[in-house]
């Protein structure tokens, strides 16, 4: 599985202080499952639930929002797309530990393929590379006011 390290890496690049803390972000892969066609080849796709935790966050919620948004709409564009997933596709709670900090859980469904081939007697699986990350420069242009 390719994209649970893609996304904290992302969220990791956006906020150093989880480089620095790394055990305050979470990663966890809910409810998964292997989705395979019914034909001869052995290629299956997985599908789960990523559930990102952030603990004792002192930054702004929306900032780690928007981080999340972007990411989506490089690594799993259809969420963004689709008007049927669109509405429940990022899913969050909550909780509100001080004046100054929350712990934030995050629910993504993704999918990945993976490729299965038959080599010399043996097979060999593959996971499809993801495309690049489009590169934004969101987190300067992000600006939060509170009123």
């Amino acid at each position: 599985m390719q994209k649970p390290n893609s996304l904290r890496q992302r969220l990791i690049a956006a906020f150093p202080e989880l480089e620095r803390d790394p055990e305050r972000l979470l990663v966890f892969a809910d409810e998964g499952r292997v989705i395979t066609t019914g034909t001869p080849s052995r290629s299956f796709e997985l599908a789960y639930t990523l559930n990102m935790i952030l603990t004792d966050f002192g930054g702004d919620p929306n900032a780690v929002m928007l981080a999340v948004v972007d990411w989506v709409n490089s690594n799993q564009p259809e969420l963004l797309a689709n008007p049927d997933q669109r509405r429940d596709a990022i899913q969050f709670e909550a909780d509100i530990v001080s004046h100054t900090q929350c712990d934030l859980s995050l629910k993504l469904p993704l999918t990945e393929r993976v490729l299965a081939t038959h080599v010399d007697g043996r097979w060999i699986t593959t996971d499809t590379t993801e495309p690049p990350p489009v590169e934004s420069d969101w987190q300067s242009m992000f600006t939060h006011r509170h009123e």
